[in-house]
């Protein structure tokens, strides 16, 4: 099956802001692997207690699977995570 590329919105905890300036290197470390691996083209803030993290997978479940070791998601500072299919026509990655 073709890896398509998913833009996923991650939306943290505004109550574990500690939390998640504790994690952050491990996450920042776990995010270097995947782009190591071909797996992540690009990531992110986005303000407003977000992120953006855009990843190639075959679909939006194996997206998110991609990501559950994050150590954000294992600590719980992710309130939600949002994967949405992504189609570039213009700049690096579009095919």
């Amino acid at each position: 099956m073709e890896k398509k590329i998913y833009a996923v919105v991650y939306t943290y905890d505004p109550q574990k802001s500690e939390d998640l300036a504790r994690e952050r290197p491990g996450h920042r470390a776990f995010l270097r692997s995947l782009f190591e691996k071909g797996e992540l083209l690009a990531s992110g803030p986005l303000g407003d207690g977000q992120a953006l993290i855009i990843v190639k997978a075959t679909t939006p479940a194996e997206a998110l699977t991609l990501l559950d070791p994050d150590p954000l998601h294992a600590q719980e500072i992710i309130k939600d995570r949002e994967v949405k299919e992504w189609n570039p026509n213009i700049g690096p990655f579009a095919s």
